[in-house]
């Protein structure tokens, strides 16, 4: 029982992340463009750090708000989740991404003349689909670096000695922070469940550059988790007069 709850808070939490961020470019973004009534870069980079803000309070008591294999990977790597329940975790987090994609093209699909490929679906991408023309060695770069400071910001804040109850808030900000920086050069995943749930409808070029968006923010989770556990965090044989 405790395994479902925990599994229940990745997939809402999951979705919620999806159905606020990429919600938010979706529907608002350019919203009503010659009013000037879009919430732009500014407010999507906004929206994807509440959305997680705001899960992460709600339920990272229960299942320590990942709501992203990425996060969930680098949690493994420094040795506080085990294999299996990571394994349900990053299930749970795909599911939850593909609902909320899924809850995004029902709202979006109310006003006429709505396509799913033209809109993007808030995709990310490289190349001829980068907001910003960036090629994929930017696009990797840029998902290794950006992956890596938000997992060794999650271990940080997370971890013992932290300030009690400002982890949601620190992580919240910090995804905020990653979108500012990064959202011209790939839409911004630094989450392989968000990237999977809009190339599941939009399909073609985003399924076809989704490899970019597993293998890009594991590698830079892997090694946050490594430098964190081995470089970072205090270690028994470096306390209590042990050298």
């Amino acid at each position: 029982m405790e395994l479902q709850r925990k599994a229940a808070a990745e997939f809402l939490g999951t979705l919620w992340l999806v159905l606020g961020g990429c919600g938010s470019a979706v529907l608002a973004a350019n919203f009503m463009p010659d009013t000037n009534l879009g919430i732009g870069l500014v407010g999507v980079s906004l929206a994807f750090g509440l959305t997680v803000l705001t899960a992460a309070y709600a339920m990272g008591h229960i299942s320590g708000g990942h709501f992203n294999p990425a996060v969930t990977v680098g949690v493994l790597v420094a040795r506080r989740i085990e294999p299996l329940e990571a394994l349900v975790y990053v299930v749970c987090q795909v599911v939850g991404a593909i609902a909320g994609a899924a809850i995004i093209v029902a709202i979006a699909s109310g006003v006429d003349g709505f396509s799913v490929s033209e809109s993007g679906l808030a995709a990310n991408g490289f190349a001829d689909h980068s907001p910003g023309g960036y090629d994929w060695v930017a696009a990797l770069v840029s998902e290794v670096v950006m992956t890596f400071f938000f997992l060794l910001v999650i271990l940080g804040v997370t971890g013992p000695g932290a300030p009690a109850g400002f982890g949601p808030l620190a992580i919240g900000l910090a995804l905020t922070l990653i979108h500012l920086i990064s959202i011209p050069v790939t839409n911004t995943s630094v989450n392989p469940a968000r990237s999977t749930g809009p190339a599941v409808f939009v399909g073609d070029w985003a399924t076809e550059q989704l490899w970019m968006f597993w293998l890009a923010p594991l590698v830079g989770a892997v090694l946050a988790g490594l430098v964190h556990t081995y470089v970072i965090a205090e270690r028994p044989e470096t306390v209590e007069g042990y050298s």
